[in-house]
């Protein structure tokens, strides 16, 4: 591992000289924990004397749906409460007699529920949060559900209000008493952040009404619309949380309280289920660019930087979270960086 960690190493640093992201933290291991990690860059590039940290705290954005909307969801499959394959109208009241209803769960974990393309919510929807939700879930479909995999943040905000709907509780507390306190993740919950947690934070974006970069602050509008909380982002995590997390995936032995999801959930996410429909899906997960879904590679990415590969194939994980999001939303520089970092610690 001594020479693949330093080439890591390399390339990592490499993506701060280039000025891809100001800042990186990243580690590989097994379900013992970690075999390699490190930092490289700063915090933010205004204060040049503050490195990244181990400790640094992240806007995982898209990781959301895998940290509170896929395992709460696999919580209540495993709990006998959520049928993947029924469709929604036979136990949900709310999407009755609307086009939602004639989808499934399973549908719109693989993103082939046909569920409208656009997420721009404030701009379809107003900004109550009441409004926004029968928006969402009383809109006309965009195609018929299982005919093509097209990725939407809808299908996320939709899985997170149905999470709530069966489970009656608000997703952050949904996922907090569920997930996160289970696995001992005690740094991870939705923003908007308190002053000594955002300190740790990696900015994201510049944000034009106040011109400063948003720093504990959710980086996603939605997210920010919806108070802080929603299936889409809004999720803060650090490194050692997400270790937890995968180490878990890996083997459950390793948690100090069993969470509410458990194997069964994880090989039935993390197996092709969307037959001959390309690009081929998971539930949530998708196995990694550039690999044979056949070796069962699986990853999640965010849209600040951040991103989580497993392999149960393997036994292996790895973490690579960034803050390109400071510099620019043109995701082909990480994609190339991503795509080398798997490569060298999967294959």
């Amino acid at each position: 591992m001594a020479d693949s960690t330093e080439t890591i190493k390399q390339l990592v640093a490499g993506g701060v000289r280039a000025k891809v992201y100001p800042g990186a933290v990243w580690a590989t291991g097994n379900a013992a924990g970690i075999q390699a990690g490190g930092t490289a860059g700063a915090l933010d590039p205004a204060q040049p004397d503050l490195p990244m940290r181990p400790d640094t705290v992240f806007d995982v954005a898209s990781l959301t749906k895998i940290l509170a909307v896929w395992s709460t969801i696999g919580a209540l499959w495993e709990d006998g409460a959520l049928p993947l394959d029924e469709p929604l109208n036979g136990f949900w009241t709310e999407v009755t007699g609307h086009p939602l209803g004639q989808v499934t769960a399973r549908q719109l974990l693989t993103h082939t529920a046909g569920v409208p393309l656009r997420a721009q919510l404030k701009n379809l929807y107003g900004t109550d949060p009441s409004t926004i939700r029968a928006g969402v879930l009383h809109e006309a479909l965009h195609r018929p559900p299982g005919e093509a995999v097209e990725y939407t943040d809808r299908a996320a905000l939709i899985l997170g209000y149905l999470a709530e709907h069966l489970s009656g509780q608000p997703l952050n507390q949904l996922a907090r008493t569920r997930i996160w306190q289970p696995l001992g993740m005690i740094h991870t919950r939705f923003g908007p952040l308190h002053a000594e947690l955002a300190a740790r934070c990696a900015p994201t974006e510049l944000d034009e009404g106040t011109g400063r970069h948003l720093k504990g602050i959710a980086h996603d509008f939605s997210a920010r619309l919806l108070g802080g909380v929603c299936g889409i982002a809004g999720t803060f995590s650090l490194l050692d949380d997400l270790t937890r997390f995968l180490r878990y995936m890996l083997d459950p032995a390793t948690a100090p309280t069993a969470p509410g999801f458990g194997p069964n959930w994880v090989e039935e996410s993390l197996t092709v289920q969307t037959g001959a429909l390309e690009p081929v899906r998971g539930l949530f997960w998708h196995p990694a660019p550039g690999t044979n879904p056949a070796d069962r590679i699986y990853v999640h990415y965010g849209f600040t930087g951040t991103g989580m590969w497993i392999s149960p194939k393997q036994g292996t994980w790895a973490i690579l979270l960034t803050n390109k999001l400071y510099y620019t939303r043109d995701r082909q520089p990480l994609t190339e960086i991503r795509n080398s970092y798997r490569e060298m610690i999967f294959g």
